[in-house]
């Protein structure tokens, strides 16, 4: 059974073919600058190896891209014909109240996704434009929308809700929704698997740190309570964005510093976070700075960790009892000072990082707990795209 997951960005196509019947990645890659003079596909076939190819040449829409994509797939023989396909996954990152697990796609399913692009005005229009495109090159395959909203609809309404006049949630959609859900749900999975436990038995937090970051609240396999909130630019700091901030900022800066509210939402989205505090959004480059003296660089992290621990701390009484904490995304699988600092202070709550584990640096899972913690710290690679294939598989079966 073979499925190809889509992401479609503004401007970009990233995809990955699953061998879902062997449990194999055939192969990945990525276009860039779609519709400019010269895109970029770095493409990567991983049968019987890995052989990685660059092509440079103008492809000038995203059906292009996707004829691109087929070609290149043709050409290495990793499929002779689009119709080998078992079915296309794609991510979709905003699915509002409506969309709560897997969806088959139709023309009812493509109205409702374009009805979401108020809530998700950056991302929804490049979902659909790659589902549209994807519908008309390969009519005949099924196709599955996976929603990185659909995780977080069970967290309950005392939660999602804010504390606004009614009309706003029941006339503009206003509340928490949450987003990298497919990424929460697929280390909670690999947490469970890892403890030798049922995910339906265990209460977890799980941190997303990437350049977007994100925590969730996750009781006995449900998400419960997330950072994220009616966007993503709420909750934890990020690589550019401030997370949680006095709202009546927005306000002061309209009046004394004379921002537009186009430009004051750029720079809450783009020019703040790491990269406001000292200049880079790069964690490493981060580190380095911060090695080298630069205070800013050093203020930059203890706001980081310190904002992480803070929910840490609040997800822990939420959930009552803790399991395990998983990092997962970027930073949080590659970065043991982050954790380290992250989990600094938490003796008494029963978290306690081992520095010899946590320094680690190996592939799959690992646990970064000493041996006297009561709860289980794990470093998990999220794998969103396998995730898709799965929920995609599941939801054809499902429907068949």
């Amino acid at each position: 059974m073979k499925i190809l997951v889509i992401n479609s960005g503004s401007s970009s196509i990233k995809y990955q073919l699953f061998d879902m019947t062997a449990a194999l990645v055939l192969a990945s890659g990525l276009i860039e600058r779609i519709g400019e003079p010269q895109a970029l596909h770095r493409h990567i076939d991983r049968q019987g190896g890995v052989e990685e190819t660059e092509r440079k040449h103008a492809i000038a829409t995203h059906r292009d891209g996707l004829l691109e994509i087929g070609k290149v797939l043709r050409e290495s023989g990793t499929i002779h014909d689009l119709s080998e396909l078992s079915a296309i996954g794609h991510r979709v990152v905003h699915g509002g109240e409506y969309f709560r697990e897997p969806t088959l796609i139709d023309n009812e399913v493509v109205g409702r996704i374009r009805e979401m692009i108020p809530l998700a005005p950056l991302h929804n229009p490049a979902n659909l434009m790659g589902i549209e495109v994807a519908l008309q090159a390969a009519p005949d395959i099924p196709q599955v929308a996976v929603f990185d909203t659909a995780f977080h609809q069970s967290i309950p309404q005392h939660a999602w809700r804010y504390a606004l006049p009614e009309k706003l949630y029941s006339e503009q959609h206003v509340r928490r929704y949450g987003f990298h859900g497919t990424s929460h749900h697929y280390v909670a999975k690999q947490a469970a698997q890892q403890l030798g436990k049922p995910l339906s038995s265990l209460n977890l937090i799980t941190l997303h740190l990437g350049n977007g970051a994100s925590a969730a609240a996750i009781s006995q396999g449900r998400s419960v309570d997330t950072s994220m909130g009616m966007t993503p630019l709420e909750g934890l700091i990020m690589g550019t964005r401030c997370g949680d901030i006095d709202p009546a900022i927005h306000f002061y800066l309209g009046r004394e510093a004379g921002l537009s509210n186009e430009e004051v939402e750029t720079l809450l989205n783009k020019e703040s976070g790491l990269k406001g505090i000292c200049g880079s959004n790069d964690m490493r480059e981060v580190h380095r700075l911060a090695d080298a003296g630069d205070e800013r660089a050093r203020l930059a992290l203890e706001m980081y960790c310190y904002r992480i621990r803070k929910y840490i701390g609040a997800y822990y009484a939420v959930l009552g009892h803790l399991d395990a904490v998983v990092f997962t995304g970027g930073i949080g699988e590659n970065d043991a000072r982050t954790r380290a600092q992250s989990c600094a202070g938490m003796t008494a709550l029963g978290i306690d990082i081992d520095s010899e584990k946590n320094s680690h640096r190996g592939e799959g899972a690992f646990a970064i707990n000493s041996d006297a913690s009561a709860v289980s710290i794990l470093v998990i690679p999220t794998d969103e795209e396998l995730e898709i294939a799965l929920q995609t598989v599941a939801c054809i079966e499902e429907e068949s």
